[in-house]
């Protein structure tokens, strides 16, 4: 009994040994994986769009499985508020940031030289330009050459940024003051950047064994391996990039100008005033004069007051169409309350653009039956047969509004005289959509 015991007890511990054999290993190996990089792309004019994508980005990993967050940059310059946000982000997010101008071919102009300057390791393709850092004014004259006291602001900007991350000041700032460009060897040797790599595969090969200091603390790179997690933009930064692109924007403000001056000089039209509107504060919002939450909230109450109005007057449906568009703007652009639940702003966004898109799709039927209603009648020659009469819903100064077989048109005073809300109408032609009127004759 004692030798069959003694058996059982040296399988059992002979196969607790043989199990630490494959586990330590196992184990070890799990300990040693190189944690992720995320991997975002800066394409084009840096945006206020783009800013808050790679803001996002920041704010939002977790340093304890990201070891690095790396940017593949290709960009002629952008906006300078949007440049400063990356500079601020690069220096408070607590792992190291990799700017790489990539492919062959690629610029880091204006203000991308502000944030490979800015970036913790700085590299280049073969091929690739940095510099020309000049600010300039745009106007709608063209560009221009921004004054003295930027230029001086955002030279000592870059001096500080170079020095901070150990490149020389002297030819960082010289990128502003002097439109100085360098390519890729010449940005080597100068200090500017760390090294050139080929592309992304050669770059992870020379970073791997990286050691560096961030926030005062020490950190070193295990890039042999790591997994790259390719981030993208959400709808909200997509409609902030595109229409804070600044070409983008100032047609947005030449078409909301235009459409406010037509419609406020031909009385009693709809279209051009809503349409105007909603380009003018896009295009607002895309010069960076509002900021994000604003303009979301701005738009929610502009289409719920477009909504509104198109119920008590006779919009014709154009008034509903421009509320859905408000509404679906302001969802997407709807701001974030940090002590509100993610899930509410969720639902609610689905409500807002479900709410806009079915206002909207109705107000644009109204419109199809109306106009289809309209051709039918004038083709048929008998619209203002027998006498037509109308009754006057909107005082007539001479503009107003009237209703006809239960319809609402625009309408105008024959005589330019004014008649009162409640008076009868005799309707003598139809001019477009609007109908000229006179008060009934005499008997």
């Amino acid at each position: 009994m004692y030798k069959l015991w003694n058996r059982n007890y040296l399988l059992i511990l002979l196969t607790f040994l043989v199990s630490l054999l494959f586990l330590v290993p196992a184990a070890a190996q799990d300990e040693t994986a190189p944690a992720d990089i995320i991997l975002l792309e800066l394409r084009g004019v840096i945006t206020s769009g783009q800013a808050a994508f790679i803001q996002r980005q920041l704010d939002e990993l977790d340093p304890n499985n990201v070891q690095a967050v790396l940017i593949l940059m290709d960009t002629p310059g952008g906006l300078v508020d949007a440049t400063l946000d990356l500079n601020r982000a690069f220096g408070t997010v607590p792992v190291p940031v990799i700017v790489f101008v990539h492919p062959s071919g690629a610029i880091a102009a204006s203000a991308g030289a502000f944030i490979l300057v800015s970036s913790d390791i700085a590299a280049m393709a073969p091929g690739t330009t940095v510099g020309a850092a000049m600010p300039v004014a745009l106007s709608p004259g063209g560009a221009e050459q921004a004054e003295e006291k930027t230029i001086n602001f955002l030279a000592g900007h870059m001096r500080s940024l170079a020095r901070q991350k150990g490149r020389p000041g002297d030819i960082a700032e010289r990128f502003v003051t002097e439109n100085l460009t360098l390519d890729s060897f010449e940005a080597e040797e100068q200090g500017i950047i760390d090294f050139t790599a080929d592309n992304v595969t050669v770059l992870l090969e020379k970073l791997d064994g990286w050691e560096g200091e961030k926030g005062g603390r020490p950190f070193t790179l295990n890039t042999a391996g790591a997994r790259l997690v390719e981030k993208e933009m959400i709808l909200q930064e997509r409609l902030q990039d595109k229409v804070s692109d600044p070409q983008i924007a100032f047609l947005l403000l030449m078409v909301g100008g235009m459409g406010l001056y037509f419609g406020l000089g031909m009385p009693g039209t709809i279209v051009p005033e809503t349409l105007g509107g909603i380009a003018l504060l896009l295009g607002i919002y895309g010069l960076g004069l509002f900021d994000t939450n604003t303009t979301g909230i701005i738009f929610i109450v502009l289409g719920f007051s477009l909504l509104v109005t198109e119920i008590f007057t006779a919009g014709f449906g154009i008034l509903g169409i421009g509320g859905g568009v408000s509404l679906l703007i302001g969802a997407i652009l709807l701001p974030s309350e940090p002590l509100m639940a993610a899930d509410w702003y969720s639902s609610f966004r689905a409500t807002a653009i479900g709410l806009a898109l079915a206002v909207s799709v109705l107000s644009f039927l109204i419109v199809m039956v109306l106009i289809r209603s309209r051709r039918i009648w004038k083709s048929s020659g008998d619209f203002f047969a027998h006498a037509a009469k109308a009754i006057v819903i909107e005082e007539l100064s001479p503009h107003g509004t009237v209703r006809m077989r239960g319809e609402y048109w625009k309408a105008y005073s024959y005589d330019g005289s004014t008649v009162l809300e409640g008076s009868e109408v005799d309707v003598l032609k139809q001019d477009g959509l609007t109908l000229i009127v006179r008060k009934p004759s005499p008997d």
